[in-house]
């Protein structure tokens, strides 16, 4: 399974430097100098990290190879990823990849079933966007609310308080 831990963005200057949308818990390991990308569409890469940096809140990034602006445009919106096999296991016990989570059934504390996760959002608070039948509900992923994820079982328990689950009782 490949894991997309960015997505460029537009050139930035005229040197081959493009912004990268993060979506990885370590931006600074997995854009350090050296580090080699494969990509979607993987017509665009490898991609080896020439440097990076950050700029008002904004990773730049330059490649190796790319070092024009017209070589940083051709690569916007080319997704940055990894395969999850070579993704060391979290050490705390309480820490997921969101790969881990994403396709996990989401279960209440009685077992019946409620749901599969199918995304996880990182808007400051981590959400777990959750199928219920036709409708996404989205569920803060707090130990309150998540109190067990069981990845053997392929399941995730949801303790929600009423309305939480239930996108047509939401106020």
């Amino acid at each position: 399974m490949q894991l997309v831990v960015g997505r460029i963005g537009r050139p930035h200057g005229l040197r081959g430097e493009v912004t990268v949308e993060v979506r990885t818990d370590d931006p600074q390991g997995r854009f350090a100098p050296g580090a080699a990308l494969a990509t979607d569409p993987a017509s665009a890469g490898p991609l080896v990290v020439a440097s990076r940096r950050w700029h008002s809140g904004i990773l730049l990034v330059r490649f190796e190879g790319v070092d024009d602006r017209d070589r940083a445009e051709a690569l916007r919106g080319t997704m940055l990823v990894l395969d999850s096999e070579d993704v060391p296991p979290p050490t705390d016990p309480d820490e997921f990849y969101d790969h881990q989570l994403i396709g996990l059934t989401v279960v209440t504390p009685g077992g019946e079933r409620a749901g599969e996760v199918i995304d996880v959002l990182h808007h400051g608070q981590d959400l777990l966007v959750v199928r219920r039948g036709g409708a996404e509900v989205y569920v803060p992923f707090v130990k309150a609310l998540v109190p067990e994820v069981d990845l053997e079982a392929g399941t995730l328990t949801v303790d929600a308080p009423p309305g939480l689950l239930d996108p047509d009782q939401m106020v």
